[in-house]
């Protein structure tokens, strides 16, 4: 399978077009109440479960249901509000189980390019393969349920930037030889830089109570 095809999905998902749909429906404004009701309404449950079974179910959604429930809810949303920050956790949980190979290959080669404290706030072990890499997203989603969701918010915008240096780096290996692969790279790069700034700018919302 090319890098193309399985960008940020899993083969039985539905394709990568999917993260640019825009899901039809009659009423935008309700979808948009709906989505924000939701991801407070559980934001708030979870948070107020004391023994973490919630949280397990949470994080092991997309594993069992794949991601289109979650897509109908909160994919539409901008992507600096509350269900729009979740949706991008849940699509970058999504990109590593999918092919947690290419995810420890991009982050172990941005690790070494970054010149930033982002490898250290993102808390991947050094080095990071496949199976510390799927662990690492894991730990980094239940946060935003059990722990300090603006720390949460910010791991993932490191990790998220990490992941972006290292497909651009690529990108540019591949660059003279394979002009189609290095382009996936360039747009899957791009894709993680702007989820990155997405979830910083959310993170400081949050802080300031502002993130709705």
């Amino acid at each position: 399978m090319s890098d193309g095809s399985r960008d940020f999905h899993k083969p039985v998902r539905r394709p990568a077009e999917m993260f640019d749909r825009i899901f039809a429906a009659d009423d935008p404004a309700e979808v948009s109440r709906v989505a924000h009701s939701t991801a407070q309404a559980l934001l708030a449950r979870v948070r107020a479960d004391g023994s973490g079974e919630v949280v397990d179910r949470l994080v092991s959604f997309t594993d069992a249901h794949g991601i289109d429930d979650i897509a109908e809810l909160w994919s539409r949303s901008p992507a600096r509000t509350l269900p729009g920050a979740l949706w991008r956790l849940y699509l970058l949980q999504l990109m590593i189980h999918d092919d947690p190979q290419t995810a420890a290959l991009l982050y172990e080669r941005g690790r070494v390019q970054l010149d930033s404290a982002d490898p250290v706030v993102a808390g991947a072990p050094t080095p990071a393969g496949p199976e510390e890499l799927v662990e690492l997203i894991d730990t980094i989603l239940r946060g935003l349920f059990q722990g300090d969701f603006a720390v949460a918010l910010d791991r993932a915008a490191a990790f998220a930037r990490v992941q972006a240096a290292g497909a651009t780096y690529l990108a540019d290996d591949y660059d003279a030889t394979e002009a189609e692969r290095a382009s996936t790279l360039t747009t899957r790069a791009l894709r993680l830089s702007t989820y990155a700034a997405d979830l910083t700018t959310c993170a400081t919302l949050w802080r300031r109570d502002a993130l709705t």
